[in-house]
């Protein structure tokens, strides 16, 4: 067997294998998924990093007054 049909037979069973996830529940979602392109992804980082401060800021600040570094609170 030559390299060409070795690698013939390893492309069938690597779709037979990709073909095995397509079927199941999530294949619809698996097939229209996509690669992103550059200004989806750094938009979708930018949310994430806003969203993380955001949830980090309002963290530290309920840190800050359950501390009583606020003072005068009690």
């Amino acid at each position: 067997m030559d390299i060409v049909d070795k690698s013939w037979e390893v492309q069938k069973d690597i779709e037979e294998r990709v073909a095995k996830v397509g079927k199941g529940k999530y294949g619809r979602v698996i097939k229209m998924a996509r690669k992103p392109t550059n200004d989806e992804y750094i938009k979708t980082i930018t949310i994430t990093g806003i969203g993380l401060l955001l949830i980090g800021g309002l963290g530290f600040l309920i840190y800050l007054i359950w501390s009583g570094a606020l003072g005068g609170i009690r």
